[in-house]
């Protein structure tokens, strides 16, 4: 049967719009997949430490200085909240309030720094680094900052051991973003 002018249609057609609508639906079906595989593999970060940049002072008198990762510690700053994803593709995206300088006649200022992520995967001896590409972002006079960028080179996958460190563009740190397991816990 042909479509004529009362609007009926052949068989033919009829098909052709069941297969047509099942292959979108499959095709639906995986691109949702592959997103819900992508975002497994993703990494998150919930809360952040400001950093005390030193640890302790030895039995010789010599201060310990709070190196994380081989990235010395800046002066003594304050996070009031961190939270923060990063992509198996590199992709990251962070956003943190309240980063304030917590000593010296700053105290309580951002300093006119500019922030950037770096992300560390593996044990400590060995850890690679993967820094945000872009040169660093202002913080905002209340110390609240967004990084919407690229890590190069990407994070392997799996990160073993994550490490997530905002520095600024003299390369110390001054806060650290805590890996949100909770989540994993769930999923389990």
């Amino acid at each position: 049967m042909k479509n004529d002018s009362n609007g009926k249609f052949s068989g033919r057609s009829v098909a052709w719009n069941v297969v047509s609508a099942g292959l979108v639906a499959v095709m639906f079906l995986a691109t949702t997949g592959i997103v819900f595989a992508q975002d497994r593999d993703a990494l998150n970060f919930k809360g952040g430490i400001g950093v005390i940049p030193v640890t302790g002072v030895s039995q010789t008198g010599a201060v310990n200085l709070n190196v994380v990762r081989g990235v010395a510690p800046g002066a003594p700053w304050r996070i009031a909240a961190l939270e923060a994803q990063v992509n198996s593709d590199g992709h990251i995206k962070v956003v943190g309030r309240g980063l304030l300088l917590a000593s010296g006649n700053g105290i309580g200022t951002n300093a006119g720094q500019s922030v950037h992520a770096t992300l560390f995967c593996g044990p400590a001896a060995t850890a690679t680094a993967q820094n945000s590409t872009l040169a660093g972002v202002a913080l905002e006079a209340d110390g609240d900052f967004r990084i919407d960028d690229f890590l190069s080179p990407p994070p392997p996958t799996p990160c073993e051991d994550p490490v997530l460190l905002i520095r600024n563009v003299g390369g110390v740190w001054f806060a650290a973003g805590i890996p949100n397991v909770e989540d994993e816990h769930h999923e389990r």
